[in-house]
């Protein structure tokens, strides 16, 4: 009898790869880009990157990225010891907000970090003026309309920030998703002041804000 042997060489499926820092989390305002990095050792065959448990990108080695959307692109770097996928997600959407993986297709070959998509919406005060006379108390409605999340309200006067005890802020759910808040601060002004409304939120990196002058009468004039 004769029996033939045949040998099947199988390709490096990446099973000795290991992801080396995974993505972290990253807060944006809505429409802008957001950009997460997974780093694995030179081993890796594939990586594949999910928003929310859905998978919206994959890089094969060598080919490089299979791209299904627009919307979700990315950037390679390499080194002698290590690869990197940049993820970028284009013009976010409030339902991009979630669980944004990286993946080598291994067990327990996996991290994750959290995107937020933030909104900011419109701030004003109802009045641009107020004439104060002396002894009285006014006051300021200031509203933040169509953000999310709820924005965080405080007041400043001649640019010193005024105490929390003097203002009363109320939230409460708009269309869409979205939070609105109004703001009523109490005031008993002794000179003409430069009042203003800021509102924040973590995406923003300066809060928004708006202005209005209270102007003093002193009874004696």
């Amino acid at each position: 009898l004769q029996f033939a042997y045949f040998f099947f060489f199988l390709p490096d499926l990446g099973f000795c790869s290991s992801i080396i820092t995974g993505p972290t989390n990253v807060t944006v305002l809505v429409g802008s880009e957001a950009r997460f990095n997974c780093t694995v050792s030179l081993q890796w065959l594939i990586l594949i990157w999910l928003s929310n448990g859905s998978p919206v990108l994959t890089v094969v080695n060598p080919q490089g990225a299979i791209i299904t959307s627009d919307r979700f692109t990315s950037q390679n770097y390499s080194s002698a010891s290590s690869f990197t996928s940049e993820l970028i997600v284009h013009d976010t959407r409030m339902s991009d907000s979630g669980k944004i993986e990286c993946s080598t297709q291994q067990a327990n070959e996996s991290s994750s970090a959290f995107l937020w998509v933030q909104v900011n919406g419109s701030l004003f005060i109802k009045n641009s003026t107020f004439t104060v006379k002396e002894n009285k108390t006014v006051e300021i409605v200031c509203e933040a309309l169509g953000w999310a999340p709820a924005p965080d309200i405080t007041w400043m006067t001649n640019d010193s920030f005024i105490d929390k005890s003097r203002y009363v802020t109320k939230q409460s759910q708009g269309s869409n998703g979205l939070h609105n808040a109004m703001s009523i601060l109490t005031l008993t002004p002794t000179d003409t002041e430069i009042v203003t409304c800021l509102a924040d939120i973590e995406a923003l990196p300066s809060p928004q804000n708006a202005t209005i002058t209270v102007f003093f009468l002193n009874s004696t004039v």
